[in-house]
């Protein structure tokens, strides 16, 4: 697995990770941090096991992820939601939930979704879709815990190739997420997205989302991932 030190900080990660879910065509493991820094272990982080099943009826691909929280006995709940090549996420099965991981990650693995960007990794595009989830508790202050359609905006301006990071290019995002219906919460939200053009996937992720308006301290989200595991990779 190459390593994308420069993004992130952080410390080689490694460990037993679970093994793929029947049916599934691809298997992919984050590390992830949640209010806190990506790591292998401490309070706020984990794994999140992500299992692509194949496509579904209607040309998008079922992903079913699992998060994994350090220190307890049991993973979360499995969540499955259809992910589009846009990016648009649907989250149609009981309980219609998603977790604030999974909220970051899900859209990335739509097949079209960095399409904007150019040979070079230096283009500029502006990006739109949507999800359908019910996120869950702990994921903000502001968002609902049942299902409401969202609408993302994002405008992306790729930085070029990360130094001795096997070819993966640096891409910041700025967007807005705003809830269609319900309340009519929004959230803003910066990204830094090490994204491997050859996987096709992002390897290392920053998400910073805040609920507008804010209310206080606590209306920052911090979600990190760093890729450890692909059952398609060769290294």
């Amino acid at each position: 697995m190459k390593t994308y030190a420069l993004l992130l900080a952080v410390a080689v990660l490694s460990g037993q990770a679970p093994t793929a879910a029947p049916g599934s065509v691809r298997h992919l493991v984050y590390q992830f941090g949640y209010n806190t820094a990506v790591a292998s272990s401490g309070q706020g982080t984990g794994t999140t096991t992500i299992d692509i099943m194949g496509p579904a009826k209607d040309s998008g691909v079922m992903i079913s992820g699992t998060d994994f929280w350090w220190n307890t006995v049991r993973p979360r709940a499995t969540n499955t939601c259809e992910v589009y090549s846009s990016g648009k996420v649907s989250c149609s099965q009981a309980p219609y939930a998603i977790s604030p991981i999974q909220l970051t990650l899900f859209p990335l693995l739509g097949s079209s979704f960095f399409n904007g960007l150019n040979g070079s990794g230096t283009s500029s595009w502006t990006h739109t879709y949507t999800f359908y989830a019910a996120v869950l508790p702990g994921a903000s202050s502001g968002f609902a815990s049942q299902p409401y359609t969202w609408k993302c905006t994002y405008t992306f301006q790729g930085k070029g190739l990360i130094s001795k990071a096997g070819g993966a290019i640096l891409i910041q995002a700025h967007g807005k997420l705003v809830q269609q219906g319900g309340r009519n919460w929004q959230a803003s939200s910066k990204q830094r997205i090490a994204y491997d053009p050859a996987a096709g996937i992002p390897v290392v992720v920053r998400d910073v989302r805040t609920h507008l308006p804010m209310r206080s301290v606590y209306s920052n989200d911090l979600v990190e991932v760093k890729l450890i595991k692909d059952s398609q990779s060769t290294h």
